[in-house]
């Protein structure tokens, strides 16, 4: 750019975070050097100053000041180079696909975003989930590592827009399923238990702190158990704390079958191969649809949880709605 230009934020862009406007259309602005033209006020937003993390939506004015490179705004970044086979195994967990979002059955050790020692993830392959679009698809809502099950992506910013206001107002429903040691003492119930992230000899993990900890909450029920030793759980999170449901089920005194940073050695199910995988799983996701109606997803049970299921003989009634008495989501 040679001067000074005022970009108006179009449709097809949706709302979302500034600095994340700026990586899309400006791919060869560094983020510290976007940090100092907001600091120097040299960009902003509605002709007011701004912050990296503000939201910006459609029709909003966002002041560019010329930048060292020639180009203007970029055109839709070309796909990322795929593997064959992660490209055919990410196609083949494809439950659902419209206009707006894709649905895929996430496999349980398959991050959902990069990190540290993670090279592999959702995120690193949705290049091959563009079918017959330009836009890259988008992430709107993670799962845990070892958590299987239903992960929605949307198709376009404007979709991905929507989608995330659906889950920051809570008018979407996320039903898990998970195996859990033991029986809890009560076979339907509320965990009410406000989690704060602790640091402790196996890292950091979510604690019960009723002083710093963030509200968090849980309705759980009963489908099936084994007596004592086992029992198939259906949790509704209402709220979405990191690790919040793996926590909630070792307050209950029944951990997640699997789960050795929350239940320690009393996670593991003796005689139970299948049984070292963590065993819960997002069984259903319902969400408002762009297009209008609502959005109905479920995921079949990965391969390690199904064969405890088959080794336990639990046999629930696995089309009912356990939790068709609370309201449903708007």
């Amino acid at each position: 750019m040679t001067g000074v230009d005022i970009v108006t934020v179009r449709p097809e862009d949706g709302a979302g975070r500034l600095d994340r406007w700026f990586r899309r259309h400006y791919p060869g602005l560094g983020h510290g050097r976007l940090e100092k033209l907001l600091r120097t006020g040299q960009i902003r937003v509605d002709g007011k100053r701004a912050r990296a993390g503000d939201a910006v939506g459609p029709g909003q004015a966002i002041r560019v000041p010329p930048l060292a490179e020639p180009s203007t705004r970029s055109a839709p970044p070309p796909p990322r180079r795929v593997r064959p086979e992660d490209e055919e195994l990410l196609r083949r967990l494809v439950l659902y696909r419209d206009a707006s979002a894709i649905v895929v059955n996430k496999p349980a050790g398959l991050a959902v975003q990069g990190g540290t020692k993670t090279v592999r993830h959702v995120d690193g392959l949705l290049d091959t989930l563009r079918f017959d679009l330009d836009e890259r698809p988008r992430l709107v809502h993670r799962l845990d590592k070892d958590t299987s099950g239903v992960l929605l992506i949307a198709r376009t910013a404007a979709a991905a827009a929507f989608f995330t206001r659906a889950f920051r107002e809570k008018t979407t429903r996320k039903t898990y399923w998970a195996a859990v040691i033991g029986l809890p003492r009560l076979l339907q119930g509320r965990i009410d238990l406000a989690l704060a992230k602790h640091m402790g000899p196996g890292g950091e993990r979510m604690q019960a702190d009723d002083e710093d900890g963030k509200s968090a909450v849980t309705y759980y029920r009963v489908i099936d158990h084994t007596g004592g030793q086992a029992s198939w759980l259906a949790l509704l999170p209402v709220t979405g704390r990191t690790h919040q449901l793996r926590a909630h089920c070792a307050a209950l005194g029944t951990p997640i079958i699997g789960d050795g940073k929350y239940g320690a050695s009393a996670a593991h199910l003796a005689g139970v191969v299948a049984a070292k995988g963590l065993h819960l799983h997002a069984r259903e996701l319902v969400i408002p649809s762009p297009a209008g109606g609502r959005l109905r997803v479920t995921a079949p049970l990965p391969p390690h949880m199904r064969e405890t299921w088959d080794l336990l003989g639990l046999t629930g009634d696995a089309a009912a709605d356990p939790f068709a008495e609370l309201e449903a989501p708007r």
